[in-house]
């Protein structure tokens, strides 16, 4: 039986008695990526890391059930994928050529006098540490990228795949070349040095609001989101802004929370997507938008803010607004204008001709999107022929919002939207 870092081991699990199985099912959900960062520190090996921890869940299959869950199971899980590592290794050792043992020793006894966490902030800091080492400026941006959504966070590689538009086998290459350059280059898995965290900055900030993404709004699959990624990107926004209190930092958690904020409101009972104006709004958690609104005007009055910090400022006016008729949508473009400017993007266009669009109407937004969609950047972006058929509804031209609303379904991999376009392509036909 092989047990996959992103993989639950299924039918160890089934076999184990009830109670212990729900247990470890659990723990694997909200502690395999920690344990796999400290294994990672430990080990200083991604591959080893990774068999270690799938021994440590083999051994906790075998033994819970019948020795009784430990005290700690975080801690239990790291002791024993440290050992069985370091057992792994001996037995390797013996047959390693005769010029290799001296690495080999070496490389057992720098394991064997490495420091395992001892309480859970180590354990946090572990994650943080890899983090960094992942966006390492010796990685191309997008196998940093990869490499934190697949080692820190266990997405698969077809989830990361669809989150960059790229063939999965093409993604998988892409993090075994990174995990071999850090590696190859023994990349330290520590925290950068304050001079030099500012620049490794812009990869863990992009790495974390990806990964809120995905749990925000799914790329695929049967749920709109997934609250373990979004509240797992939320957690390590917290414990960035605790080590670099940036604006851009603070931008990011504060365009998180607002958003997060709405999660509730975003389906209804059966899992339906439910778009802003039907939203209703007492189920939006105020206390996340309370925090999301002081901590993008602490980060816009140091002057020193980016994108992360405006995109908030955007979501703040949608919070704080009573209705989707009362929204600031003056206010709305006039901060798309200055985010254009610092952060020029076809997808940041899109989102201000919506704007346009709820400030001057349909008609106005839409000669900005179908200008968009002529220059061919967002083709294939499902969200952009979402609009434009809406925009053509909203105008009474429903052979072309047909034909949008068809182009966007074609795109669409996720099931509350795929039921929301249907229903509207319904809509048109009734």
């Amino acid at each position: 039986m092989s047990i996959t870092p992103t993989e639950q081991p299924r039918e160890a699990i089934d076999a184990a008695p009830a109670k212990t199985s729900e247990l470890i099912d659990t723990v694997f959900r909200a502690e395999s990526r920690r344990v796999l960062a400290t294994l990672i520190r430990l080990l200083g090996d991604f591959d080893l890391a990774e068999e270690a921890l799938q021994d440590a869940f083999r051994a906790a299959l075998e033994q819970w059930p019948f020795a009784g869950v430990p005290a700690s199971p975080r801690a239990w899980l790291v002791s024993t994928g440290r050992f069985k590592a370091i057992d792994a290794l001996r037995r390797n050792a013996r047959f390693e050529a005769l010029g290799d043992l001296d690495e080999a020793g070496q490389r057992l006894a720098a394991l064997s006098d490495a420091t395992a966490p001892t309480d859970d902030q180590q354990l946090e800091d572990d994650r943080l540490r890899l983090i960094f080492t992942c966006c390492h400026p010796a990685l191309s941006p997008d196998a940093q990228v990869a490499l934190t959504l697949r080692e820190v966070c266990g997405l698969t590689t077809e989830e990361i795949a669809n989150a960059f538009l790229t063939p999965a086998p093409t993604l998988a290459q892409r993090i075994v070349r990174a995990k071999a350059k850090i590696r190859d280059a023994r990349i330290p898995y520590q925290e950068p040095s304050p001079g030099d965290l500012p620049a490794r900055l812009d990869s863990v900030l992009r790495v974390i609001y990806l990964v809120f993404n995905e749990g925000y709004s799914a790329s695929s699959g049967a749920a709109l989101t997934r609250h373990d990624l979004s509240g797992e990107a939320i957690r390590l926004g917290r414990l960035l802004r605790e080590l670099l209190p940036e604006p851009e930092v603070e931008g990011l958690l504060a365009l998180m929370l607002l958003h997060e904020s709405r999660r509730a409101a975003r389906t209804s009972p059966t899992g339906d997507l439910i778009l802003l104006d039907d939203q209703d709004r007492s189920l939006w958690e105020r206390e996340q938008i309370a925090e999301g609104v002081a901590l993008v005007e602490h980060a816009l009055s140091s002057r020193r803010f980016g994108p992360y910090a405006l995109q908030a400022a955007i979501a703040a006016v949608l919070a704080e607004a009573p209705s989707t008729a009362a929204t600031d949508w003056r206010e709305i473009v006039g901060l798309y204008d200055v985010l254009l400017r610092v952060e020029p993007s076809p997808v940041v266009e899109l989102n201000r001709s919506v704007a346009v669009a709820m400030r001057d109407g349909p008609a106005a937004g839409l000669t900005l999107i179908d200008a968009i969609l002529a220059r061919g950047e967002l083709a294939d972006y499902r969200l952009a022929h979402a609009a434009r058929a809406d925009l053509c509804r909203r105008l009474g031209r429903h052979d072309d919002a047909r034909a949008a609303y068809l182009r966007a379904l074609s795109l669409t991999s996720q099931a509350p939207e795929r039921r929301f376009l249907e229903r509207r392509l319904g809509e048109l036909s009734g």
